[in-house]
């Protein structure tokens, strides 16, 4: 079974993003389609990017990449959960990619984005121009949160989606099924 991972990107103190990132990764469990894994941009703790070398050369000096390396080559797939900062990608994210670069590539990756009225999708916008360049597939499938404080439990350790949203969730899903079997060969 491919191997999906659930990224939160957001690392600053506060966030909700691992809140909405457990209920992305209960959906997808409850899907089926994938061996789904959590990873957390705040844990993995990537310093601003520091190597000499460029990624694509994969001669990775420092043990922090070595290890980010090993860890996204293990992924067939991605969801990340963003919000937008300033209307745009978050820096954690943007810092988080510009680490590699094979490891990245022929791989599907779909988003649920959090935010206001915009539910994140400026910055959902602003990362597919980003991994396009780095050979993934960004799907127009995706589950957009708007007002996102209104689905959360009073002590704001839930998420509590609706209907529109676990639909979103089953449909992007599919989709990123289909995609990663078909981007397989390409990897190979």
């Amino acid at each position: 079974m491919p191997v999906l991972y659930v990224v939160v990107v957001s690392t600053r103190p506060g966030r909700v993003g691992p809140v909405i990132a457990n209920w992305a990764v209960e959906a997808a469990k409850k899907h089926g389609a994938f061996e789904v894994e959590l990873v957390d941009l705040a844990e993995i703790a990537l310093p601003m990017y520091d190597e000499a070398n460029h990624p694509r050369l994969r001669q990775y000096e420092h043990e922090h990449t070595k290890a980010w390396s090993a860890l996204i080559s293990k992924a067939d797939a991605f969801v990340l959960v963003t919000p937008e900062y300033n209307y745009g990608t978050p820096p954690s994210l943007v810092n988080a990619l510009d680490y590699l670069a094979t490891e990245w590539a022929y791989k599907p990756v779909a988003f649920v984005s959090y935010g206001g009225v915009s539910a994140g999708t400026r910055s959902v916008q602003m990362t597919k121009q980003i991994v396009t360049t780095l050979k993934m597939m960004p799907l127009p499938e995706a589950v957009n949160i708007p007002f996102f404080a209104q689905h959360l439990s009073a002590d704001k350790t839930k998420f509590e989606a609706n209907a529109i949203q676990e639909q979103a969730a089953i449909a992007m899903l599919t989709e990123l099924r289909r995609w990663t079997d078909a981007m397989k060969v390409l990897r190979s």
